[in-house]
């Protein structure tokens, strides 16, 4: 039932922005180029309209058929597809939801201020419709520019995290904090090699991983374990579990996360469901509890305290994928000093927007992205590499956050 009903949203609000973004541009060409309105644009738009819901439409058939039969089927893994039929859709998506926002604050002044507006109608409908030109022309432009850029490049973001009396042997540590590798037919091995390269080049004393190593498809597991194997870090690699860590076989979770442990274990990476570690350095300790809690499974209240109540580290750190608010709650009445968690993508798809970044993971969290402060407890949330749902980032670049700790 919920895939029906994600379903139906999905062709509700695409219909509803295509509806409304081809009636602004149509009005801007029918204000400022006549004679094109009425020889061409009919064609063009009926050939924009097909392009742009052909692979809905194709999308709409693998989601039936799944809701039918239970059997998942991907679409087709072809860079020919991508380019024709997959990246101009998203990228459209994102133009006419992009432009959508402004249109709307458009239409709000024209509503409040209609009593004035009246008075100098033509001379404001013509500079209206130069501004809606003018707006789709520029993120026409921007959109694929940023989107490439967001695909091939990553960040290291620097954090330094101040502890009261930290002891000599962890001063100076530098964490590496990756999440979202998600491996696919998107991320591919040239992709996840330079992501390796570069967080070995950050040359980090540990290095923690928020899960979702797979996006999906069995075939990617050998391949991302054997990546993320090539980490080099003194203390080790661990990691949590993702919510994608299930789906590598859509239909079998507890399988997927046995062949994605025994892969990762296999090149000496630790996944741990639900438990807690400790990496000894000299005289001092740090404490790691990892938290399942994934769309798959939540975890228990009762798990929960009691791996929160016994970590005993002179650093205490809770990994998990997501960034919930009772875990957070969690860990900050245990007295963690670190929070750590990926899953958002750093908000994947982030609109232009003044002071706001708008994105749909709002609708799950307001922790996207960065750093966040509970009294003595730091929660980091990284952006991540791969990408889920849409094969593309839009104002959100991949990142590496290197946590280098020291002293109060």
């Amino acid at each position: 039932m919920w895939i029906i009903i994600r379903l139906l949203i999905g062709i509700t609000l695409l219909a509803l922005v295509e509806i409304y973004f081809i009636k602004k541009f149509g009005l801007a060409v029918k204000n400022l180029f006549p004679s094109f309105h009425q020889k061409r644009y009919k064609i063009i738009k009926r050939i924009f309209l097909l392009w742009m819901n052909f692979y809905p439409l194709v999308l709409i058939a693998i989601f039936v058929y799944f809701a039918i039969t239970s059997e998942y089927v991907t679409q087709p893994e072809s860079r020919i597809i991508d380019y024709l039929l997959i990246y101009p859709f998203w990228i459209g998506f994102v133009l006419m939801v992009q432009t959508t926002i402004y249109f709307i604050i458009v239409d709000l002044i024209t509503l409040i201020g209609y009593p004035l507006i009246k008075k100098h109608k033509p001379v404001f409908v013509k500079w209206k419709s130069v501004f809606i030109f003018i707006l789709i022309c520029s993120f026409a432009v921007y959109i694929p520019i940023r989107v490439i850029y967001d695909y091939n490049e990553v960040s290291v973001r620097e954090v330094e995290f101040k502890k009261e009396n930290l002891l000599q042997s962890l001063n100076n540590l530098k964490i590496a904090f990756i999440s979202d590798i998600q491996a696919d037919h998107y991320t591919d091995e040239g992709r996840l090699e330079k992501f390796i390269n570069l967080v070995n080049s950050s040359n980090p004393d540990l290095i923690l991983i928020a899960g979702d190593l797979v996006t999906t498809g069995p075939d990617y597991i050998n391949i991302s374990a054997k990546h993320v194997g090539r980490l080099v870090a003194k203390y080790g690699i661990y990691s949590c579990i993702g919510d994608h860590d299930n789906w590598a076989y859509r239909n079998d979770n507890k399988r997927s996360i046995n062949e994605i442990t025994d892969a990762l274990l296999n090149n000496n990476v630790e996944m741990v469901d639900n438990g807690d570690r400790y990496i000894n350095i000299d005289s001092s300790s740090i404490g790691i509890t990892f938290i399942t809690n994934t769309y798959v499974e939540t975890v228990q209240p009762k798990i929960l305290d009691t791996l929160s109540s016994n970590n005993g580290g002179d650093l205490k750190i809770f990994l998990t994928h997501q960034p919930r608010q009772h875990l957070i709650e969690a860990a900050k009445k245990n007295n963690f000093d670190l929070y750590l968690a990926g899953h958002t993508h750093g908000g994947q798809i982030s609109f232009i927007f003044p002071f706001v970044q708008l994105t749909p993971t709002l609708f799950e969290t307001k922790y996207i992205q960065g750093d966040f402060w509970f009294d003595k407890m730091l929660v980091i949330v990284t952006r991540g590499l791969g990408m889920s749902i849409a094969p593309l980032r839009y104002n959100s670049t991949p990142e590496i956050t290197l946590i280098v700790l020291s002293n109060k």
